[in-house]
């Protein structure tokens, strides 16, 4: 029945996949990426920026972030926000959002319509004025976001610092929205000097998806983006993890109901097993991929049937991966303690589930159910237009190449049961992980000044 269902989702893939990827590059860099999807009568428009927090130095970080927001401020040709209301009057959507590896823009409208979006995108590329007003404005919803999302979350909060303890080195240590101190001592021409320096057709990705010609949105893009300038193109600073060389542990105190644990290991993505003399074999990122799967990937996965029904020691637990990422990232587990159980079961228990498939390689019949549950979260992302240039985006962006993007399933599917449990030995040991507990603490003892995370926690051990 699984291998049944499985073939079917590969229909279904096949089907929705099918459609050609048009890639064009205009004279002054910009790179177009068309993808036809007559389904209806829609259309996807992205602009791609290569730059988030990952390219930040310190004293900087957050800036990706502010610029997305005074991004809808004005131009010399569109005042403050006049772009959201002419996407509004002709029936759109849209919106953005800031990674560590880009900064995107989209919007979603009735296909005669993309002119429209062509047009502002255009004009915002090159020509936003950075009003200080704005600026002071806006800088004060960043710091608010900051407080609400991640000072006040404890959830929030741990997972910044685990990130933070677990990479040394590697900008991917610093949080998308920004450290406080450097959004307290951020100004407009901090702003300004990001902006010429990143916002450039060679610097970016056109990526549009939906009911029209390939053809078409290329005279389109020549038109509206041809004329604009680039810069002189500047790779990103690369300054490489340090080899960690033992397990890290924090404890984090924050007024919480709950205790949680986070546990990350340094896991290489998809980019290093590109590389030439690489260590890292070009399936690996795909068996992680499956690994997650394996331990969390639905209601019938390991952790949800063993800890949380089976052993009741969580109340919930996940992993996640991402291997379509500019830098090498992290494999994490997230988990909540059962009532009554203490956070050093529920980090034993969680480590019984990994030594297993270190000791015991997947039995076949699970193995392609959980090949089924992956495989088809792809195929229903690429059912949306959005997702179908979400994807592409997303690995153009960051070096890869859209290409790998349509090889995902083909590379899943050839994952073997010896190969995940080669990447849980490799990867999933104390050597390269890292251990963050939130202890919750009373607003008593927050306000009397006790330390959110235990001074020297912080350590190899």
């Amino acid at each position: 029945m699984v291998k049944f269902i499985l073939a079917l989702i590969f229909f279904l893939f096949s089907s929705i996949a099918g459609a050609q990827v048009h890639e064009f590059v205009l004279k002054n860099g910009l790179k177009l990426l068309v993808k036809e999807d007559d389904r209806a009568p829609i259309v996807v428009s992205q602009i791609w920026y290569k730059v988030g927090s990952s390219y930040e130095t310190d004293g900087t970080t957050g800036v990706s972030h502010v610029l997305e927001h005074m991004m809808f401020q004005g131009t010399r040709k569109h005042g403050e926000g006049e772009f959201s209301r002419i996407i509004a009057e002709n029936g759109g959507s849209e919106n953005a959002f800031t990674g560590s590896d880009y900064t995107a823009y989209f919007q979603t409208l009735e296909k005669s319509r993309l002119p429209i979006s062509f047009e502002l995108e255009a004009d915002r590329m090159r020509n936003i004025t950075l009003p200080q007003e704005a600026f002071e404005k806006e800088i004060e919803v960043v710091k608010e976001e900051r407080r609400l999302r991640t000072d006040d979350n404890p959830n929030s909060y741990l997972r910044e610092v685990a990130n933070a303890t677990a990479f040394q080195t590697s900008p991917y240590r610093q949080p998308i929205i920004g450290w406080m101190a450097d959004l307290e001592s951020m100004d407009v021409a901090d702003l300004r000097s990001w902006y010429k320096k990143w916002y450039a057709p060679n610097n970016a990705t056109l990526v549009v998806v939906g009911d029209i010609e390939a053809d078409d949105v290329y005279k389109l893009a020549r038109k509206y983006f041809g004329r604009l300038k680039g810069e002189v193109a500047l790779p990103p600073s690369h300054r490489p993890e340090v080899e960690q060389q033992g397990i890290k542990r924090v404890i984090v105190k924050r007024p919480a109901e709950i205790a949680r644990l986070t546990m990350a290991y340094k896991t290489p993505a998809l980019k290093s097993a590109l590389q030439d003399n690489s260590s890292v074999e070009k399936w690996e990122p795909y068996a992680l991929e499956m690994l997650s799967g394996i331990l969390s990937g639905g209601s019938s996965a390991r952790f949800a049937s063993r800890l949380v029904r089976g052993e009741e020691v969580a109340t919930g637990v996940n992993s996640s991966y991402n291997l379509a990422g500019r830098l090498d990232g992290l494999f994490v587990i997230s988990a909540t303690p059962a009532q009554g159980k203490s956070i050093e079961e529920l980090e034993q228990a969680i480590r019984a589930q990994i030594n297993e498939l270190k000791s015991s390689e997947v039995a076949e019949e699970e193995l392609q159910r959980v090949k089924a549950q992956v495989v088809s979260s792809d195929v229903y992302e690429k059912d949306s237009a959005f997702y179908q240039g979400m994807i592409l985006g997303t690995f153009e962006t960051v070096g890869l190449g859209w290409e790998y993007a349509e090889e995902y399933v083909e590379q899943i599917s050839a994952i073997t049961a010896e190969q995940v449990q080669e990447v849980t030995k490799k990867y999933l040991n104390d050597n390269v992980a890292t251990i963050a507990v939130l202890e919750p603490i009373s607003m008593d003892r927050e306000s009397s000044g006790q330390g959110a995370v235990l001074p020297g926690a912080n350590s190899n051990e």
